[in-house]
């Protein structure tokens, strides 16, 4: 009976319509930027698998990961090695991928500007460093689960075989407190990404403050700058009107002392 489940989930984890993996697409999008927040993955793709049977499609957690992966994969390898309208052609879900990690880089080029990474060398080593940390977290998660897997499995089928004698009413129940308590415990986890990313805004907010004071400051020493060049100008000005007027008074006074000398001289 367990070979046959087995099968039976490998084969069904296999055959993923276009729609279910639009939907696996369009949801694990949606949780994108909490995976980068977060290590406690395996809840989050427990929510994922929540919200794919909401949507009418059963499928695990597990599946849900092992779909996604494979899809990521296939898009590396795809951006790799051929152009884009025959990868957009070839690969039916690319652009929905391309959105996800396009997002996903403008967040983390957001996030380093916040922080004051300068260069485009180190832009480049905090995204790429990011990315490798997030890869060894999910292997070393996969490790850790698949050692306390093989350590509980004897319970594990203890409890499964308690848990058929309590009928389909107790296993509905349980089933929905499981799902209360993943949402309650990802409500938590939200909210607590929440005041980081506030903290991370005010900072932002801070520095851009600090940017518009200082552009502020500049534009008012150069405006103070440009008064004064004009006042000295108009003082020059000023100082050049009186001196052309003196002139032109003393040149008049000369032309009236030479016309008086010249009529006394004519009347004698």
């Amino acid at each position: 009976m367990e070979t046959t489940e087995r099968s039976s989930s490998s084969s069904s984890s296999s055959n993923w319509s276009h729609e279910e993996t639009k939907q696996l697409l369009r949801i694990r999008g949606e949780l994108d930027q909490t995976f980068m927040q977060t290590t406690r993955n395996k809840l989050l793709w427990e929510i994922i698998s929540a919200k794919m049977t909401q949507k009418g499609f059963n499928r695990t957690p597990d599946q849900c990961k092992s779909k996604w992966k494979n899809l990521v994969t296939r898009y590396k390898q795809e951006s790799k090695t051929m152009e884009l309208e025959n990868m957009q052609h070839q690969f039916p879900y690319y652009n929905e991928l391309h959105s996800i990690f396009t997002t996903r880089i403008n967040l983390i080029s957001w996030i380093i500007e916040a922080e004051g990474v300068a260069t485009g060398g180190e832009k480049k080593e905090r995204m790429q460093l990011f990315f490798e940390e997030e890869e060894e977290e999910e292997e070393i998660k996969e490790s850790h689960d698949y050692q306390r897997n093989s350590t509980s499995n004897s319970t594990k089928m203890k409890r499964n075989r308690k848990s058929t004698k309590n009928g389909s009413s107790s296993s509905n129940n349980n089933g929905d407190n499981k799902l209360k308590n993943i949402l309650k415990n990802f409500m938590k986890q939200q909210k607590k990404i929440r005041v980081q990313w506030q903290e991370v805004m005010e900072a932002r907010k801070a520095h851009r403050r600090l940017k518009d004071m200082e552009w502020r400051r500049e534009m008012e020493t150069l405006e103070e700058e440009r008064l004064i060049m004009e006042r000295k100008s108009k003082e020059r000005e000023e100082q050049r009107r009186v001196s052309e007027e003196a002139r032109g008074e003393k040149m008049d006074a000369l032309v009236t002392a030479v016309l008086e000398k010249l009529s006394s001289s004519e009347d004698m």
